[in-house]
C-alpha cells in the first residue's frame, strides 16, 4: 500500500530585499529595488511589494523601473549576504525534516509525510516551521502545503506574503481548475500563447481535455500538461523525487557593461574571467564541458549566440577562453558597439570527473543551484 506523502513548498518572500532589510531596517515597509542604481544599464533582481505595486518586477530594466516607481530606493545586490541567508534557511529546514532539496537561494521542497506524532498534524507543522523560520532569519517565508510537490508550489504562491495554504488531499482538481494556465509551473509565454490558441485559459478548461488531444497538440509535453492540470508529479524536475541529484543541465556566467564598449582588450579580459569562474564551477562539480557557447548582445539589442562542440570535454580554464575568444572573434561585428552581455559556456554534453563519485554541490551533498540574481529573490 502506497503511503500517501505530504509535501511542502517553502517560498522566501521576496528574499533579495528582505536580507537587504536585515541589514538596514530602514528600508522596511518601503519601495525598494535591488539591482543596481536607477541610472545603469541592469536588470531588477527583486522588488519589494511596495514598489511592486507601482508595476515593478524581477528582469524588469533598471531604467523601466525607475520611470514606473522614481521614489524606490535603488540597492546593489550582495550576493555573499544572499548565500549565507540561504544557508541559514537550508539549516532550519534540514532541521525540521531530513528529506529537503533547495529548488533554488530562495525555496525548497521538503518531505514532512510521517511526521504528525512529532510536530501534529500538517496545517500546525507548518505554521511551526513558519515561526522557527522567523526567528532564526527574521526572514518570512510562505508554504504551500499539498499530496503533490507542484500543488505545493502553487499554493505557497497563492499563499503569499507570509502565508500558509494547505490544499487538502483530493481537492486539488477544484483548487487548480480557476487559475489561469500560467501559474502551471513550466508554462512560460509561448505556451502560454499556444494553450490560448486552442481556447485553453483555465487549469480547469486544460483538465477537461482528452489526453490524447493534448499529446496530438503538444507531444509528451502534452501528456505532462494533462497531468499537471490534476495535480499531479508530472514532467521535467517533478519527475524525479527530491533530493535525487541529476547534475546541472548548464553552467554559465555573463556580464553587462554599464556603458558601451568596443574596446577589443576590455571584451576579451571580460571573457577570460567569465571563462575562468565557469572553469572554477566546472571543477566544483565535478564535471567537464563539451559544448561551449557565446552570447553576444549589442547596443541595438540584437544578440547572436554561438556554440562549438570540442573534440575533448574539458574543465581548464585556458582551454575554455581559447574557444569563446575564438567564437568571439568569428562573429563580432567590427564598429559595432556591443552592450557585451555574454555566456561563455553551457555545460552540454557533460561529463563527470572520474576522480569524483559525486556530481553534487559538495555542501552536505545537497543538490543547490548556485544563486542567480536575475531570476531569485521574489
Amino acid at each position: 500500500m502506497t503511503v500517501p506523502r505530504t509535501y511542502f513548498h517553502v517560498d522566501m518572500d521576496a528574499f533579495f530585499v528582505s536580507v537587504e532589510e536585515v541589514y538596514d531596517p530602514s528600508l522596511i515597509g518601503k519601495p525598494v529595488i535591488v539591482g543596481g542604481q536607477a541610472h545603469e544599464r541592469g536588470v531588477v533582481s527583486a522588488a519589494s511589494y511596495a514598489a511592486r505595486k507601482f508595476g515593478v518586477h524581477s528582469a524588469m530594466p533598471l531604467r523601466t523601473a525607475y520611470k514606473l516607481c522614481p521614489q524606490a530606493i535603488f540597492v546593489d545586490g550582495h550576493p555573499s549576504r544572499y548565500r549565507e541567508y540561504s544557508e541559514k534557511v537550508y539549516k532550519v529546514l534540514s532541521d525540521f525534516s531530513p528529506v529537503v532539496e533547495m529548488a533554488s537561494v530562495d525555496e525548497a521542497y521538503i518531505d514532512i509525510t510521517g511526521t504528525e506524532r512529532l510536530y501534529g498534524p500538517p496545517l500546525r507543522a507548518a505554521h511551526l516551521l513558519h515561526d522557527r523560520m522567523k526567528a532564526a532569519t527574521r526572514l518570512n517565508c510562505s508554504i504551500g502545503i499539498a499530496a503533490s510537490r507542484l500543488v505545493a508550489k502553487i499554493s505557497s504562491d497563492q499563499a503569499k506574503p507570509n502565508g500558509v495554504l494547505w490544499v487538502i488531499p483530493g481537492t486539488e482538481a477544484a483548487f487548480l481548475a480557476p487559475l489561469d494556465v500560467r501559474k502551471v509551473p513550466g508554462v512560460g509565454k509561448v505556451t502560454e500563447k499556444n494553450l490560448h490558441a486552442a481556447g485553453i485559459r483555465k487549469v480547469g478548461d486544460l483538465a477537461r481535455l482528452d489526453e490524447k488531444l493534448l499529446e496530438q497538440r503538444f507531444g509528451k509535453w502534452g501528456l505532462a500538461l494533462a497531468g499537471k492540470s490534476r495535480g499531479l508529479d508530472a514532467g521535467g524536475w517533478f519527475d524525479r523525487e527530491i533530493g535525487e541529484d541529476v547534475g546541472p543541465k548548464s553552467i554559465s556566467h555573463e556580464h553587462t557593461y554599464n556603458e558601451d564598449t568596443a574596446d577589443v582588450v576590455q571584451l576579451e579580459s571580460t571573457l577570460a574571467r567569465l571563462s575562468e569562474m565557469v572553469g572554477r564551477r566546472l571543477r566544483e562539480h565535478g564535471l567537464h564541458a563539451r559544448t561551449l557557447q557565446l552570447k553576444l548582445r549589442y547596443s541595438d539589442f540584437t544578440t547572436i549566440t554561438r556554440a562549438h562542440s570540442l573534440n575533448r570535454a574539458t574543465q581548464i580554464d585556458t582551454e575554455i577562453f581559447d574557444e569563446i575568444r575564438a567564437l568571439f572573434h568569428a562573429n563580432w561585428r567590427r564598429g559595432a558597439r556591443p552592450l557585451a552581455r555574454r555566456t561563455p559556456t553551457r555545460a552540454r554534453d557533460r561529463t563527470p570527473d572520474p576522480r569524483r563519485s559525486s556530481r553534487s554541490c559538495p555542501a552536505a551533498g545537497r543538490s543547490w543551484p548556485p544563486p542567480d540574481p536575475r531570476t531569485t529573490g521574489r
